[in-house]
C-alpha cells in the first residue's frame, strides 16, 4: 500500500495527473501494481487524507491539488483541531486517571494492552487504540471527559490508521502506551502527562513527517 501511494503522490507532484484530472480506476491500478484492489483502495484513502483527491460516488477519484494539504482532515475534524484539543483534554486527563483510577481501570488498561501488542491485524488494532484512549478518559473519574474522547473516536480512528499506514506509528505506540499505563499504575500525576505528552508529540511529528513527504 505504501508503495503504491507513494507512486501515485509523486505522479501528482510531477503533474502527470493535473487538478480536476480523473485517476484510472481502482481494476486499473490493481492491474498496473499487481496488487490487490483492497491495497490501491487504501492507497486511495491516504491521498484523499493528505488533500490530494477527492473520491466522487460513481464517478471516481480525482485530483484535487499537487502536494498535500498542511493540516489533513479525518472525518469531520482536521488534524490541527484533534492534535489541539487532545493536548488540552488528555494531557490533564492522563495525571487525574493516575490519581483516580480503581483496580478495574488498571485491570481494564492492561488487558487491551496486551491485546494491542498481540494484535496482527491493523483495524481491529486501531479500534484498540480508541478503547485505549477512552478508558484513560473514563479512568479519570470525569464521566465528561470519557464522553469528549468518544465524539472525537471516529476521527481518532482515522488518524491512527493514517499514522499506521503511511507512518509505521504502530509498534511505537504500543511502547509509549505501556509508559503511560505504567504511570498511571503508579499513581504518578506528573509521569503521567509526561508520558501522554510525549506520545501526542509524537503523533504530531509524525504526522508533519508524512505531510512534508519524509515518510
Amino acid at each position: 500500500m505504501e508503495a503504491v501511494l507513494a507512486h501515485l503522490r509523486a505522479s501528482i507532484e510531477r503533474g502527470e495527473y493535473a487538478v480536476g484530472a480523473k485517476l484510472p480506476s481502482e481494476a486499473a491500478l490493481s492491474r498496473e501494481f499487481e496488487v490487490s484492489r483492497s491495497v490501491v483502495r487504501e492507497a486511495l484513502r491516504g491521498l484523499q487524507a493528505l488533500g490530494m483527491t477527492e473520491s466522487k460516488t460513481g464517478k471516481g477519484t480525482f485530483v484535487t491539488a499537487t502536494g498535500p494539504a498542511d493540516n489533513p482532515t479525518f472525518g469531520p475534524y482536521s488534524a490541527r483541531d484533534l492534535i489541539e484539543v487532545r493536548r488540552h483534554v488528555e494531557i490533564p486527563v492522563a495525571g487525574y486517571a493516575a490519581v483516580r483510577r480503581s483496580q478495574d481501570d488498571l485491570d481494564l488498561l492492561g488487558h487491551l494492552l496486551d491485546r494491542m501488542e498481540a494484535e496482527t491485524d491493523n483495524t481491529a488494532w486501531v479500534a484498540l487504540d480508541s478503547l485505549f484512549h477512552i478508558t484513560i478518559a473514563q479512568s479519570s473519574g470525569n464521566p465528561v471527559f470519557g464522553k469528549v474522547i468518544e465524539e472525537i473516536r471516529d476521527a481518532l480512528a482515522r488518524q491512527s490508521a493514517f499514522l499506521n499506514q503511511l507512518g509505521d506509528r504502530r509498534r511505537q505506540s504500543n511502547v509509549e502506551h505501556r509508559e503511560i499505563v505504567t504511570a498511571i499504575a503508579d499513581g504518578s500525576e506528573d509521569a503521567a502527562v509526561a508520558a501522554m505528552t510525549a506520545h501526542l508529540q509524537h503523533v504530531e511529528a509524525t504526522l508533519t513527517s508524512i505531510v512534508n513527504g519524509d515518510q
